[in-house]
């Protein structure tokens, strides 16, 4: 098997896991885990880790001009984002999740636009539009509960602070992956997040009943941990390597298919007119925000 067939493979792998995460990590809680619970578990098995291998990693020193945008970069993609996503995970639904996370290269571009000044066409503008559109659809025109959904409204808007977060996250850290390994940046971020996370998150974290856990859940935290936490990025980075990004950007459309697909076979929601409108509309947007012109 040549490498870029083993690349494509791991897009769709980091594609699938994620597409998969929005409905197994929903059905934990909040029967056997709180969302931010989770995200100590989270951040403390992926900072173990990343920590192992990278004894096997190039040995760095992280120069002290970087170490405060290190911390920011934690705050926003491993503080911030996390609790902002399972949170609203926990009030809104899988099908609501898959969909509005994919909004983040809009944001992404309207930040460029704001700080990198990034030049912005109509083409851009309608995306920006057209995407928001059908992200506020679902804030605004959805039931406030659900099955398993307590607020489904309050979870959609999380699901628009976490990608804005991610989005500073990816804009933040950009500058740092030039300069050094991905391992080692990784570690010192999760590191740093356990540590902030820990005023927020232990609490829950110390009510879950660990020795009674059922099998089950011990299965699907540990696909939340080591597979949407740590292999995701790997297979990302990997193929990354040998795919350019617009084949890489592609596989972005097949998470929230997949997630959408997985919710419904497995029964944790159910599609309707409004969530396939919405969700069509922010794909456009995204599509047109993220579409390269001549120009460009």
């Amino acid at each position: 098997m040549n490498k870029r067939v083993l690349a494509l493979l791991a897009a769709f792998g980091a594609s699938a896991i994620y597409g998969l995460n929005h409905t197994i990590a929903k059905d934990l809680m909040p029967t056997y885990i709180q969302p931010y619970g989770f995200i100590l578990l989270r951040v403390s098995g992926a900072a173990a880790l990343f920590w192992l291998i990278s004894f096997w990693a190039p040995k760095e020193r992280i120069e002290k001009r970087d170490w405060f945008r290190i911390l920011v970069c934690a705050i926003f993609g491993m503080v911030i984002n996390m609790l902002m996503f399972f949170k609203g995970l926990s009030l809104s639904t899988p099908i609501n999740s898959s969909v509005l996370i994919t909004i983040s290269p809009i944001i992404i571009f309207l930040l460029s636009v704001l700080i990198l000044k990034e030049k912005i066409t109509t083409l851009k503008v309608a995306g920006i539009l057209i995407g928001f559109g059908g992200a506020l659809s679902l804030i605004l025109f959805t039931e406030e509960k659900g099955q398993n959904a307590e607020n489904i409204p309050l979870g959609n808007l999380l699901f628009l602070v976490n990608a804005t977060c991610y989005a500073f996250y990816l804009i933040l850290i950009k500058p740092l992956t030039s300069k050094y390994h991905i391992i080692t940046l990784m570690k010192w971020l999760f590191l740093i997040a356990i540590f902030i996370n820990l005023p927020i998150t232990l609490s829950e974290f110390q009510a879950v009943d660990w020795p009674n856990l059922p099998t089950h859940a011990i299965l699907k935290m540990t696909f939340v941990v080591v597979g949407t936490t740590f292999l995701t990025y790997l297979f990302n980075i990997y193929a990354l390597k040998i795919l350019n990004a617009s084949t890489i950007g592609v596989f972005m459309y097949l998470q929230p298919l997949l997630g959408i697909l997985f919710a419904v076979l497995v029964g944790s929601d159910s599609l309707n007119m409004l969530k396939i409108i919405a969700a069509g509309f922010v794909f456009l947007g995204v599509y047109l925000v993220t579409k390269r012109t001549a120009s460009a």
